[in-house]
């Protein structure tokens, strides 16, 4: 018959990591090599309307990128897979619910500095998903003097924003470091990002 009992996919989990909202789950026990999964999600808003998602379809990794195909950002959204083989097809299994605008995991932005002669340009990148680009997100950057405890802070500023730092009082080894953040339900924040130092105004 050519129908093989298909174990379905195990510890499947919604979770939010680095900005996007991901479906991730294990090969269940005795999965064929070359077995491959397909997802699905439902919202809150329209439970038992299972959506799907067409670039997880019939896919052999074991996760899925929901991020930009989710309708609503604010509402909470589960996902489930099931796992696929030839005419064989295993129960799909659900993950547990969660939304992207309470739920999202923030990376440390990336710093970018352009020294100039009298001041520094700091911007900040983030590994943003396309499709929350227009969401508020901030940064904070510290700045100090390395092997100083005596932080100066910038807060709030936009992504886009850059912070222009005036240098010419500055000798020495400064480094700066910068911590994503987001206002959802309570404030969020990255970790800060590894320190990138820098030597100004330096005679040697």
């Amino acid at each position: 018959s050519g129908h093989v009992q298909l174990l379905p996919p195990q510890n499947v989990t919604l979770l939010s990591k680095d900005f996007a909202m991901i479906l991730t789950w294990a090969p269940g026990e005795g999965s064929p090599p070359d077995v491959t999964y397909t997802v699905r999600y439902e919202s809150q808003d329209r439970l038992d309307k299972w959506m799907k998602v067409p670039h997880c379809k019939n896919i052999p990794r074991s996760f899925c990128n929901l991020t930009c195909a989710l309708s609503n950002l604010y509402v909470k959204v589960r996902a489930r897979v099931k796992a696929v083989w030839g005419r064989s097809q295993s129960p799909w299994v659900k993950s547990q619910f969660k939304d992207y605008y309470s739920d999202v995991e923030l990376a440390p932005p990336v710093l970018t500095l352009n020294v100039g002669d009298n001041s520094i340009h700091v911007t900040a990148s983030f590994p943003l998903p396309t499709c929350v680009e227009n969401l508020t997100w901030k940064y904070d950057l510290h700045l100090w003097e390395a092997g100083s405890e005596d932080k100066k802070k910038y807060e709030g500023y936009f992504r886009k924003d850059t912070v222009i730092i005036n240098t010419t009082a500055l000798r020495g080894n400064y480094c700066f470091s910068a911590r994503a953040l987001y206002e959802s339900i309570e404030l969020k924040h990255s970790e800060f990002s590894q320190p990138l130092c820098v030597l100004l105004n330096y005679r040697g």
